[in-house]
């Protein structure tokens, strides 16, 4: 099978990697989604006192996460999905610091981004500035 055949995260040579990486990936969504769940309870609640730490979470760790995913695989950056995720970030920072906004910019941001994360993988890898 010729390697542009391959699923897209399969290709040789698709990645950068480093020991842990996986692990410290997921030890890092674990706590992103700690963040978005608290983040969701106090707006749910009205128990505003530890949204902006858990927002601060959020984005603490999606940087963390977009960094090492753009290390790793220069090309998402100019993927769809890649592009994406600092609008994210800042939609998250804005939740931090419009707190008047952080209701509606929460659950754009939880339906954009599942909607994004679930789209078939054709959609989720276009590439800025290339036609297909």
């Amino acid at each position: 099978m010729p390697t542009h055949d391959l699923p897209h995260d399969f290709a040789p040579s698709n990645r950068r990697d480093f020991p842990g990486r996986r692990w410290l990936l997921v030890a890092l969504r674990s706590l992103h989604l700690v963040g978005v769940v608290l983040v969701g309870s106090a707006l749910l609640t009205g128990h505003d006192e530890y949204r902006r730490g858990a927002a601060a979470l959020m984005l603490a760790t999606g940087l963390g996460l977009y960094g090492i995913e753009v290390w790793s695989k220069p090309r998402h950056a100019v993927e769809l999905a890649g592009l994406f995720i600092p609008l994210k970030l800042l939609g998250v920072a804005a939740m931090i610091v419009l707190p008047q906004f952080a209701a509606g910019l929460f659950w754009l941001l939880l339906i954009a981004s599942s909607v994004v994360s679930h789209a078939p993988a054709h959609f989720r890898h276009l590439r800025a500035g290339r036609d297909h």
